[in-house]
């Protein structure tokens, strides 16, 4: 088994939920999205990330708005319709439930292996 492909699938678990917590404050357009991850060390892809913000946008938890850009053509800004928060809000709450959880579980394990 390649850790790699284990590591790709972990990210790939948190994505949606890393996109709509970047855009909980504000709109923004796929290149800042891109910017966000990969400052976080989140290695995503444009042909990743499109597909899943036209999925979340068909679930009704984005929407999206054309803007004119000074350096281009016209930008997509994406931002977060109501029930986007809500879910969000519930995906927080699963979030730090689940870290909890395998915190305890990893840190039993590494206690008992010592």
């Amino acid at each position: 088994m390649k850790i790699e492909n284990t590591k790709a699938q972990m990210r790939k678990g948190v994505l949606e939920y890393c996109i709509l917590s970047i855009l909980k404050d504000q709109d923004a357009y796929v290149a800042e999205i891109l910017g966000t991850l990969k400052d976080a060390k989140m290695l995503v892809v444009e042909g990743t990330i499109y597909p899943l913000l036209t999925r979340l946008k068909n679930a009704g938890l984005l929407s999206y708005r054309w803007e004119e850009s000074t350096s281009g053509p016209p930008r997509k800004y994406y931002g977060l319709t109501e029930t986007g928060r809500l879910f969000l809000k519930e995906l927080n709450t699963t979030w730090d439930n689940l870290q909890k959880a395998v915190s305890l579980v990893t840190r039993q394990k590494n206690t008992n292996n010592e």
